[in-house]
């Protein structure tokens, strides 16, 4: 049967219109399309920088050797914390380092620590990433990109399947959260323009925590709460934050004394029990309070449970530990002791219950909602209000 040829012009009309969509839609050799997942890219030409040349921030105790540079505690720290502190120092969480430029592309090239790069509750990228940030023309720090580990040695772009527009742009790093680093460059094209920015001179905000101040379940570095204070605060941060291990212990104020900081920020109590509060976050206090007479301290309750409301043996937990910082508080004031500040944990995630990952550390929303709560009491703390 032979149809008309009235009948097959709309089909053939009907079938150019199709394949001209199809054209429309299929992205040109090469590209990796809106929704695809680029192919691992080719490394091009490049010149290095190791990132040590010129330094990073979080990296407190400069003048104090190390047993390997990004370790954030000094050697003389082994042996005198407990050894699970001194394991997680070898984390590089906290550190950040800056540059200028206009290349199209940025890589990184860098070895960890650790041959694990992710666990259960964190991706690869927020334990063993870089995370890029760049500012914009309002001088307002924006994400741009980061790496996704796929090995112990990672060589990757950090803006993934197109180039960078041009013009000159200040960038930030945040290095790993759950792993340490090794060597760590920087790479640009051979004619682009590169200028490192030395770590700022003005005093570190240092927050001293368990493992939501360590950064766990962060989906990548820049999104810690300490992370996002630091852009917002415009201030340089240092995190000493030990999964499972932020105890208030003595060894560690040693340490913290020798910071000249901007402010303490204690968050320690997820990891302690209202009878540890009662006997340690005093003495704590009064050690930073001799060496360093006049800069603010900052007591963090810890958040509830966001399914505490179904477990009342946790709930009752949260609620005690709560009332013994409280205690603390008040007793160290009637003491003397100035410049105290109090940041109370039962908002520090919202009150929808959807601040956490698994319970108990924050997913993004929580460290955002973490970082809201933070701000006013360090801004306070920073310009001396009472």
């Amino acid at each position: 049967m032979h149809l008309p040829l009235y009948c097959l012009l709309p089909l053939c009309l009907l079938a150019a219109g199709a394949a001209a969509s199809a054209r429309a839609e299929t992205p040109p050799a090469g590209h990796p399309g809106p929704t695809c997942p680029p192919e691992r890219p080719v490394v091009p030409e490049l010149s290095w920088r190791h990132v040590r040349e010129w330094g990073v921030e979080g990296r407190a105790w400069p003048e104090l050797a190390r047993r390997r540079w990004y370790d954030r505690f000094p050697a003389a720290a082994e042996g005198r914390v407990t050894a699970a502190v001194w394991r997680l120092s070898r984390d590089s969480t906290g550190m950040m380092f800056r540059f200028r430029t206009d290349a199209p592309q940025i890589w990184v090239r860098y070895t960890l620590l650790k041959a694990k790069l992710a666990s259960p509750n964190m991706s690869a990228i927020g334990a063993s990433g870089i995370d890029l940030y760049a500012r914009g023309a309002d001088g307002r720090w924006r994400w741009a990109g980061n790496s996704r580990p796929d090995a112990q040695t990672v060589v990757q772009p950090l803006v993934w399947g197109y180039d960078i527009g041009p013009g000159l742009r200040e960038y930030a790093a945040y290095l790993p959260l759950a792993n340490g680093v090794e060597e760590l460059e920087v790479g640009v094209p051979p004619t682009a323009r590169f200028e490192p920015v030395a770590p700022r001179p003005e005093k570190p905000i240092v927050f001293y925590g368990t493992s939501i101040t360590h950064g766990s379940a962060a989906s990548r570095p820049g999104l810690v709460h300490t992370a996002i204070l630091g852009r917002r605060l415009d201030r340089p941060v240092v995190n000493l934050g030990f999964g499972g291990n932020g105890r208030m212990d003595a060894a560690v104020g040693e340490f913290l004394v020798k910071i000249d900081a901007a402010a303490y920020v204690i968050d320690c109590l997820p990891n302690l029990y209202p009878h540890e509060v009662t006997e340690r976050c005093a003495p704590l206090v009064r050690m930073l309070r001799r060496a360093r007479p006049d800069t603010p301290i900052v007591l963090v309750e810890d958040r509830r449970n966001p399914n505490a409301w179904l477990l009342p043996e946790r709930d009752r937990h949260h609620t005690d530990n709560h009332a013994a910082l409280r205690t603390e508080f008040a007793r160290l004031r009637q003491e003397g002791v100035t410049g105290l500040y109090y940041l109370a944990g039962d908002a520090l995630l919202g009150d929808d219950h959807e601040g956490t990952t698994d319970g108990s550390h924050p997913n993004d929303l929580g460290f955002m909602r973490q970082a809201d709560a933070f701000e006013p009491v360090l801004r306070a703390a920073l310009a001396g209000s009472p």
